[in-house]
């Protein structure tokens, strides 16, 4: 099997006090670190679900789904805006950062364990800091998960919460 990946990230270019996401965070050891970059118009993450994120033998727990979906359509979310704003990941610019203000997952059919799991969106400007995305999550090319998140850009105050 072809191994596929992202190769500019966007949660590569996160500042490291926004790189702690169990989900996508480069920083969190224990993590997913998901990996969310440009496939021309749409964008991409792929995924190899670990040998115990499993809902019962040779199938991928949902929440290891619901998870991919909702750092996606973040990732996707950032990666549009800072495409708006003229630049790409990789060009020294810190991106926007997005926290999901609303996630919707449809399973459509038990996702194989033992494939990459491949989530494209599609992004909606639908403010100038909230953003929806439409992902599909494939496996070997079947469509099991379908899924919408309204991703909002991360208030400046959000660290000063903690």
């Amino acid at each position: 099997m072809k191994e596929e990946k992202v190769v500019h990230a966007i949660q590569d270019e996160y500042p490291d006090d926004f790189a702690w996401c169990y989900g996508c965070g480069r920083k969190n050891a224990k993590g997913h670190h998901f990996r969310t970059g440009w496939d021309g118009d749409r964008t991409v993450t792929y995924y190899d679900p670990a040998s115990d994120e499993l809902a019962l033998p040779g199938f991928v727990y949902g929440g290891v789904i619901a998870s991919l979906i909702d750092c996606h359509g973040t990732g996707s979310a950032s990666l549009a805006l800072h495409r708006k704003n003229g630049h790409e990941p990789g060009n020294g610019e810190d991106p926007p950062r997005f926290v999901t203000a609303s996630l919707h997952v449809d399973f459509k059919k038990p996702t194989p364990h033992g494939k990459i799991l491949k989530a494209i969106g599609e992004v909606e400007e639908i403010h100038p800091k909230k953003f929806k995305v439409s992902v599909e999550v494939e496996a070997d090319g079947e469509v099991c998960a379908t899924g919408e998140v309204v991703a909002v850009v991360m208030p400046a105050t959000f660290l000063e919460q903690r």
